[in-house]
C-alpha cells in the first residue's frame, strides 16, 4: 500500500519519441525511482496521453512520424502549461527558436548527457511547482527583491534604468528557462521591436556591466547562441 502511494506521488514524465532505442535508453536512465515514466510513439498518442496521464513534464522529440513536434507543442499550449523539454537531433538555431516560441520550456540537442537531462528535469519541476515567482531571487552575490524593486550585488545597491529593471525582472520570473529574442522583445518593447534584436543586445550588455563581475564571462545572464537568454537559477 505504501509503495503504491509512493509510486503514485512521483512526478510523471511523458517521453514522446518514435525511436525504440531512445525510449529504452531513457527508461533505463530515468528509471531510478525518482520519476514515473510513460511513453508515446507519435504526436497523436502524445496529445491523448497528455490529457489522460496529466504529466508533470513532457520530453518531446520533434521528428515524429505523424506530425511535427512543434505542432504538438502548439496544440498542448492551447489548453495546458505543462513543462515541455524538447530532445532533438535538430541543431539549427531556427529549429530551436520555433520550438521555444511555440511554447517549449527548454531544448536539448541529441546526443546529451543523462546528468544534464535529469538536472534540467529537476529544474523544470521545481519551477513548475512555484505558483508565483519567489519574491526575492538570490544566487551567489546577486539579489533581486521584486516587491521592493531593489537589485544588489555583494550587498551594494545597483541603479538600473526602468527598461533594464523590467528586463531583469522578466528573466527572474522565468529563471532557468530559455527565453528567445522575440519573446523578450515582445514582452519588454512590444511587437514592433520583434525584428530589432540589437535593442535587446545593447540592454543585455548594459545590464551585465552592472551586475556581472566580468561581463565577458557572465555568471548570471547566460547566452543561448542564436536563440536567446537564460537566467541561471542554480549556483
Amino acid at each position: 500500500m505504501s509503495s503504491e502511494k509512493t509510486s503514485a506521488s512521483l512526478p510523471r514524465i511523458l517521453v514522446v519519441d518514435d525511436e525504440m532505442a531512445i525510449q529504452r535508453f531513457l527508461r533505463t536512465a530515468l528509471d531510478t525511482g525518482e520519476f514515473s515514466l510513460h511513453q508515446a510513439e507519435n504526436g497523436h498518442a502524445a496529445l491523448a496521453a497528455a490529457v489522460a496521464i496529466k504529466p508533470d513534464v513532457i520530453l518531446l522529440d520533434l521528428g515524429l512520424p505523424d506530425m511535427d513536434g512543434v505542432e504538438v507543442i502548439r496544440r498542448i499550449r492551447e489548453w495546458s502549461q505543462v513543462p515541455i523539454l524538447v530532445l532533438s537531433v535538430r541543431e539549427r538555431e531556427d529549429d530551436k527558436v520555433k520550438a521555444l516560441d511555440a511554447g517549449a520550456d527548454d531544448y536539448l540537442t541529441k546526443p546529451f548527457g543523462i546528468g544534464e537531462l535529469t538536472a534540467r528535469i529537476r529544474v523544470t519541476l521545481r519551477r513548475s511547482m512555484q505558483q508565483v515567482p519567489e519574491p526575492v531571487y538570490r544566487i551567489n552575490e546577486l539579489e533581486v527583491d521584486l516587491p521592493r524593486r531593489r537589485v544588489t550585488v555583494r550587498g551594494e545597491e545597483v541603479q538600473l534604468t526602468p527598461t533594464e529593471y523590467e528586463l531583469l525582472r522578466l528573466l527572474v520570473t522565468h529563471a532557468g528557462k530559455v527565453l528567445t529574442h522575440s519573446q523578450i522583445l515582445r514582452q519588454i518593447w512590444g511587437v514592433a521591436y520583434v525584428e530589432q534584436p540589437h535593442v535587446l543586445r545593447v540592454n543585455i550588455s548594459n545590464l551585465r556591466h552592472k551586475i556581472e563581475t566580468d561581463p565577458s564571462r557572465p555568471r548570471y545572464i547566460l547566452t543561448e547562441p542564436g536563440v536567446g537568454y537564460r537566467l541561471r537559477d542554480t549556483p
